[in-house]
C-alpha cells in the first residue's frame, strides 16, 4: 500500500528558521511523547488529511525555484517526524534537488533513524535532557534510544548537518542540566548546539 502522510499544516516561505534557505514547514500528526508543555496537543488530536508523496509534492513544488536557489526545501515537524519514514522514502525521488530536514526528538526505533539518515539532508534534534528522571517526568516516556540514535546520526552524517537544541524547561531542569547535556553532545563531536528557554503558553 502506498504510504500516506498525516498532514496537519503547511507553512511556506520560512527564511532560515527551520533549516537552510527558504523552507516550507510541514506539520504532521503523531508523537511518542506526552510533553507537559507541548504546543501541538490540540492539533495532534485532530483528524489530519492523509496525502501521498506525489500529492505533497504537488502542494509544495510551487516553490521549487526558491528551494533550489537557496539550498532550501521541506522541513518536517510534528509531532514526531520520524514516525513516517516509509513516506519520506517515497517522497525523496520526487524532490531530489530539494533539501529535506527532519525535526525530531529521536525517541523512535533505531531502524527508523538509520533509514532516515539515508533520506534526509539535515536534522534538527530536540535533546530535551539526558537525565532519565527529568526526561521521564517531562515527557511521560522512558529515555530509551535517544542517545544511541544521536550517535547513529553522528556516525552517518557530517556534524554540520546536525543541529541540536537543548532547552531550559521551567519546573523540570536547570542551567546545570543544560550544561551536562551540552557537554555530552559536544563529546560526540557536535558543535551546532542551540540553548534556549521554553516560553510557557497558557495550557488551559
Amino acid at each position: 500500500m502506498e504510504p500516506r502522510y498525516p498532514l496537519l499544516s503547511l507553512s511556506r516561505h520560512r527564511m532560515e528558521i527551520d533549516g537552510e534557505g527558504v523552507t516550507t514547514l510541514i506539520g504532521g500528526a503523531g508523537c511518542p511523547l506526552s510533553c507537559a508543555y507541548c504546543i501541538n496537543k490540540t492539533e495532534l488530536c485532530q483528524a489530519p488529511t492523509l496525502v501521498t508523496a506525489a500529492e505533497l509534492y504537488e502542494k509544495t513544488r510551487i516553490d521549487d525555484l526558491y528551494f533550489r536557489a537557496t539550498n532550501g526545501g521541506l522541513t518536517f515537524g510534528g509531532g514526531e517526524s520520524l514516525l513516517h519514514i516509509e513516506f519520506y522514502e517515497a517522497l525523496r525521488p520526487l524532490c531530489s534537488d530539494w533539501r529535506l530536514t527532519a525535526e525530531t526528538c529521536l525517541n523512535v526505533p533505531p531502524e527508523a533513524v538509520t533509514r532516515a539518515a539515508a533520506v534526509f539532508d539535515a536534522f534538527i534534534i530536540d535533546v530535551k535532557t539526558l537525565d532519565p528522571a527529568i526526561y521521564r517526568a517531562y515527557t511521560g516516556r522512558e529515555f530509551g534510544p535517544v542517545l544511541e540514535n544521536l550517535k547513529t546520526l553522528r556516525a552517518r552524517l557530517p556534524s554540520d548537518r546536525l543541529h541540536v537544541r537543548v532547552p531550559l524547561i521551567p519546573d523540570y531542569n536547570d542551567p546545570a542540566d543544560q550544561d551536562k547535556t551540552e557537554a555530552t553532545v559536544r563529546a560526540l563531536g557536535l558543535t551546532r548546539i542551540e540553548r534556549f528557554s521554553y516560553v510557557i503558553r497558557d495550557q488551559k
